[in-house]
């Protein structure tokens, strides 16, 4: 089980960084890759054709901003499933992530959740579909959550 987290710059670190915490609090593992699907798609492909090879659970997490065509590459060349979590400083920079983001050509399935922890549970769901004990931790932490009101 894994969550690949791919950022189209290194400038997306710490919005990488608070995803993985959330992964982390699961004992669910990350690893953080810089691929710019702009700048360097090949890069990119490789790690898709790579984790395409795995037997392992993955969810992949891509963060990317302005022209998201990371979350579009990654979900056009996977076989496994693409969040979208992208970053944004203020509202306009917001309003052009997220269209960039939700606007994806035909056969090319990227989810778009805008926060870091949603992104990461999301992820854990998924992953918790072929695992019974984060299943069981997942339905522990939605009690947690009721409890607590």
């Amino acid at each position: 089980m894994l969550v690949p987290i791919l950022m189209g710059s290194k400038s997306d670190e710490a919005h990488a960084r608070k995803i993985a915490q959330h992964l982390d609090k699961f004992g669910v593992p990350s690893e953080i890759y810089v691929a710019s699907a702009h700048k360097v798609p090949e890069l990119v492909l490789d790690i898709v054709n790579d984790f395409n090879k795995s037997n392992d659970d993955i969810v992949y997490i891509t963060i990317a901003g302005r022209s998201n065509g990371l979350s579009g590459v990654t979900a056009a060349n996977s076989i496994h499933p693409v969040i979208a979590c992208p970053p944004f400083s203020d509202k306009a920079d917001y309003l052009t992530n997220i269209h960039s983001s939700v606007q994806m050509p035909s056969d090319t399935p990227a989810m778009t959740v805008i926060d870091p922890q949603n992104a990461a549970m999301a992820a854990l769901r998924i992953l918790a579909l072929t695992d019974k004990k984060l299943r069981k931790q997942i339905a522990e932490h939605i009690n947690e959550i009721k409890e607590s009101f």
